[in-house]
């Protein structure tokens, strides 16, 4: 299978930025959507947003103009710009991956953002 490798998540103060990435540690299909969830303690995961390999992006209303996704298909790496944090944003943060193999999960990055 795939395995995710996130990195990038960490404190920072409201206002602040943090950079995400991803990576998938083997080949991936051509065709396929990458994005990131969040969880925040004792809430369902939900999505934050998603890019397919043709460009096509997602977000959540909650981060719609704060956050930006992009992808480098060759790499096969997903990376999250978050700017103007807010502490509702705090969450671990999870890598997905699907294609035409099945659905894969990175292990989770804490993101806390304080006030």
């Amino acid at each position: 299978q795939v395995q995710l490798v996130e990195s990038g998540g960490g404190l920072v103060q409201a206002g602040g930025s943090l950079r995400l990435s991803c990576a998938a540690s083997r080949s991936i299909f051509s065709r396929n959507v990458m994005g990131w969830y969040r969880q925040a303690p004792g809430k369902q995961r939900e999505l934050v947003a998603t890019i397919t390999s043709g460009g096509s992006i997602n977000y959540a209303d909650s981060v719609k103009g704060r956050f930006a996704i992009s992808r480098d298909n060759a790499k096969g790496t997903v990376y999250l710009q978050m700017n103007s944090l807010k502490p509702e944003d705090t969450a671990v943060y999870y890598c997905n991956l699907s294609d035409l193999r099945g659905m894969y999960w990175g292990q989770g990055t804490q993101v806390t953002v304080s006030s």
